[in-house]
């Protein structure tokens, strides 16, 4: 197989962090007790386990929201993927709403996260002010509601890095056209107002996804959160590198975690996505990928046992569909399912129509995260 020319997470983060916030370290009781385990009496093993459902306007006319889809896709998350928590993440606050109260309403637990990207600050401010006004409502319903302010605002949020989209912020930080100590600063500064703005609106408990390198004062948070992609071989290199992340004495949830579905995918450390070549129309995919949803169920499972044996508060799969990103069977070329982080695979009726209909069918990582979901919603401590 030939090895596709991507980028790490790491290439454009590295040596860009400046001085943090020191962490002290809790004693190591402590800092497992507050994760919720291992404590006499209490079941060992992940607490809530999750699927994240982006919801956003579409790219094409085909692929446009659809609250009648969405309503079937949570009654799946809930009764066939046997998922006891939701991440309702995107953009547009209808959208957010409608979703999270489906959610609710099916006794799902929900991590709300309002995602409105390459927008002015004020609005992304507001938009994530509506969204934790509704999910207060929620609370007070009794629904079991979490919110997060948002995610990696450094590359989603402008200002923070230069750039006026996400790929020139990518590129710029690529190229070294960034100052790592302004850019800290600017990001410091706009977390501190997105957790001002959620604590104003959401009583309940409020977090923020960041990735594995950002510098956060988590002091701001009752919940950390973790977009997580890393690789190792060994169940004991991902706790290990988890455990900084607990230093803070609060549980950790992992808000986003997964793969795509290709030999090699795991060790792209969250780049995996970076295989589509845009210029070609229509995009095609680099190199000579060998398609392998065996690897994708994988690395989750195996994911999920480091998780559980740190008795985290959460993990959230990455992610349950991507319509935009259509597996073409017979197609490898142009089969930008293999680009997708999504447990299942988006066909469309008519491959080259932007109007066209289309429906998901489950990968295998669709079935092991089921089974495993399963296993720990029957009352099992889900540590293998």
């Amino acid at each position: 197989m030939q090895r596709s020319e991507g980028i790490k997470r790491a290439q454009f983060l590295a040596g860009m962090a400046s001085a943090g916030l020191a962490a002290t370290a809790l004693p190591s009781g402590e800092a497992r007790a507050a994760q919720g385990g291992p404590r006499r009496g209490l079941r060992q093993g992940l607490r809530h386990h999750g699927v994240v459902y982006t919801v956003g306007a579409g790219e094409t006319p085909g692929t446009a929201f659809s609250a009648a889809r969405m309503r079937k896709d949570i009654r799946v998350i809930r009764d066939e993927l046997h998922a006891d928590t939701v991440d309702v993440t995107g953009d547009g606050v209808e959208r957010l709403t409608a979703t999270a109260a489906e959610a609710a309403e099916r006794g799902l637990g929900v991590w709300l996260q309002p995602t409105l990207g390459d927008a002015p600050e004020r609005d992304i401010l507001e938009h994530l002010a509506e969204t934790g006004r509704f999910a207060e409502r929620l609370r007070r319903h009794g629904a079991a509601v979490d919110l997060s302010v948002g995610c990696e605002f450094w590359l989603f949020v402008p200002g923070i890095v230069p750039g006026d989209t996400v790929f020139e912020r990518i590129r710029n930080l690529l190229d070294g056209k960034v100052d790592p100590v302004a850019m800290q600063r600017r990001l410091d500064r706009f977390t501190a107002k997105a957790a001002a703005v959620g604590r104003s609106v959401f009583h309940g408990r409020l977090s923020y996804a960041a990735a594995q390198e950002d510098k956060v004062d988590w002091r701001l948070f009752d919940i950390v959160g973790i977009d997580y992609y890393s690789y190792f071989p060994h169940r004991a290199d991902y706790t290990r590198q988890l455990s900084r992340y607990l230093r803070w004495g609060k549980p950790l949830a992992i808000t986003e975690f997964g793969t795509c579905a290709y030999g090699g995918a795991p060790r792209t450390d969250g780049m995996g996505w970076d295989v589509v070549d845009n210029a070609k129309k229509p995009p095609e995919i680099k190199g000579d990928l060998v398609r392998s949803e065996r690897t994708q169920a994988a690395y989750l499972m195996q994911l999920l046992d480091a998780f559980s044996s740190m008795n985290l508060y959460a993990a959230m799969a990455f992610e349950f569909v991507t319509p935009d990103a259509p597996h073409r069977p017979g197609d490898p070329r142009h089969d930008l399912d293999l680009a997708s982080y999504a447990i299942t695979k988006t066909l469309k009726d008519r491959p080259d129509d932007p109007a066209s209909g289309w429906h998901w069918e489950p990968k295998e990582a669709f079935h092991a995260l089921a089974r495993r979901y399963r296993y720990a919603r029957a009352g099992h401590a889900d540590v293998r």
